[in-house]
Order: structure tokens, then C-alpha cells, then sequence
């Protein structure tokens, strides 16, 4: 597989939007994705993953500002980020594990198998 290489953060006003993007080439229809993000001095927590039928899951903190969709064409998996707030700010990660569990939806950091190098989202208020 070709190494994951996130893009799209930068740096954007609260209440604004972006969208980041991760191709995903040479992977496998059966892999799962998912974007990560980790703060300074913070864990680095799940926010939304997608499995190869295109079922989606986010963490509450997303939860209806945040989409992740995969276009199956491009092989890229994207993450819309609207109504951004000063707390989303974080280095944002893209991740695959191949092949999908059925239980992505809880799976964790260690669970995945690939990890892009991180596109940084700054959001000020």
C-alpha cells in the first residue's frame, strides 16, 4: 500500500469549515477507515470511522458537524469538519485497517493498521 498522506488542515476561524482528504490507493475494497486527532498534551482519540460498505460512526463531540464519506472512484476518503470550534483544534490523522471487523465502529488507535503523518487543524475563536 501506498503511505497515507493527509491534507486540508490549516489554520481557519471558529464557526468556519474544511475538508481534509486521505487517498487511500492500493487498498483494498475490505479496508476500513478512520480519522484520529490528538491535541497537545491529550490522547489521541477516534473521530469518525467509515467501514467498506460506507457505514459511518463519530464520536459525540462531532457529532453532527463532522462527516466522513469515501469515494470508492478516487479511492479517498474525505472528513467535512463544519462549524469548527477552538476544542477541534488538533493534529488530525488518517488510518486503514484491512480487512474491516464488524466491531470498527468501537475499534481504538492500536486497532488500526496504517496511520497517515497528520494534517494539522488550528481554529481560532
Amino acid at each position: 500500500q501506498v503511505p497515507l498522506v493527509e491534507s486540508g488542515g490549516g489554520p481557519v476561524q471558529e464557526g468556519g469549515s474544511l475538508r481534509l482528504s486521505c487517498p487511500a490507493s492500493g487498498y483494498p475494497y475490505s479496508t476500513c477507515m478512520a480519522w484520529f486527532r490528538q491535541a497537545p498534551g491529550k490522547e489521541r482519540e477516534g473521530v469518525a470511522t467509515i467501514d467498506s460498505d460506507g457505514s459511518t460512526s463519530y464520536d459525540d463531540s462531532v457529532k453532527g458537524r463532522f462527516t466522513i464519506s469515501r469515494d470508492y472512484a478516487k479511492n479517498t476518503v474525505y472528513l467535512q469538519m463544519n462549524s469548527l470550534k477552538p476544542e477541534d483544534t488538533a493534529m488530525y490523522y488518517c488510518a486503514a485497517r484491512s480487512p474491516c471487523p464488524f466491531w470498527v465502529a468501537y475499534a481504538r488507535e492500536w486497532d488500526y493498521h496504517y496511520w497517515g503523518q497528520g494534517t494539522q487543524v488550528t481554529v481560532s475563536s
